[in-house]
């Protein structure tokens, strides 16, 4: 009688590898969020008392050049203000300004000069610990 004869345990394999792709799938996910969303490549100046901040609500990245990038749009001051404006609160909008190395102090305060003709009033460098300032 075949009915009542033991059967071998198997270990079924493709449901681990579905539950593995899908673990894979997540991790992905996260890490790609944890990526800044400027996607701008900028070498970020220096400073020995670097913070860490809370995340921004908005990162404008400033090349060399004093290119404004926000979410992939490049922008000039005019336009940035007017942005900034049209969000809600602008007063209580946290604001990022990753500027390149080599960008002029100018170039920096006529970004932060936009961003404060909007409202905004939280403004922070972004910088990277160490160093201290010294130029190589």
């Amino acid at each position: 009688m075949k009915y009542f004869e033991t059967r071998k345990a198997r270990i079924e394999i493709i449901p681990m590898i579905d539950i593995m792709f899908f673990l894979l799938v997540f991790f992905i996910m996260v890490t790609l969020h944890m990526i800044p969303d400027a996607g701008i490549a900028s070498r970020l100046p220096t400073s020995s008392t670097a913070q860490a901040m809370p995340k921004p609500q908005l990162t404008l990245a400033v090349d060399k050049a004093g290119v404004i990038h926000l979410e992939h749009q490049t922008l000039t001051p005019q336009q940035l203000t007017a942005v900034l404006k049209a969000k809600p609160h602008p007063d209580a909008l946290q604001v990022t300004l990753a500027g390149d190395k080599d960008t002029s102090l100018q170039q920096l305060m006529a970004v932060m000069d936009a961003c404060r003709a909007a409202g905004v009033t939280r403004i922070g460098l972004a910088a990277q610990p160490g160093g201290g300032g010294t130029q190589p």
